[in-house]
């Protein structure tokens, strides 16, 4: 089994969970339903993405290699979205955003939080 940082892997999807959930509430309370209808396709992403660049550089991990882990940890969203509960992936996601960025602090990419054998 290849290393892992887990304390990068848990520490990067709270705050991935923290930072979707607080900006899902401020857009939430500030935006009619019918903005999420016509536009969460793109600010479902949008947010998930800048949310992964914020907890990528309070760790800092390398930022396009974040977004990679970002985008890939997004998919399991699709299913969810497919059969039409939202947030059925989400936790799939932030697990697998989570273990992107423990496997990024391990190869020793960017300035993570090195780790000791």
């Amino acid at each position: 089994m290849r290393r892992m940082d887990r304390s990068v892997a848990w520490r990067a999807a709270l705050l991935q969970a923290l930072c979707v959930a607080a900006i899902a509430a401020v857009l939430g309370t500030a935006l009619p339903t019918s903005f999420f209808e016509d536009w969460g396709w793109l600010a479902g992403p949008g947010v998930w993405a800048a949310c992964a660049l914020v907890a990528g550089a309070v760790l800092r991990l390398p930022l396009g290699l974040v977004l990679v882990g970002a985008a890939l940890s997004g998919l399991p969203m699709l299913l969810g979205v497919a059969v039409g509960v939202h947030w059925l992936g989400a936790p799939l996601g932030l697990a697998a955003f989570g273990l992107w960025c423990g496997r990024l602090a391990a190869r020793g990419t960017g300035g993570g939080v090195p780790v000791t054998a």
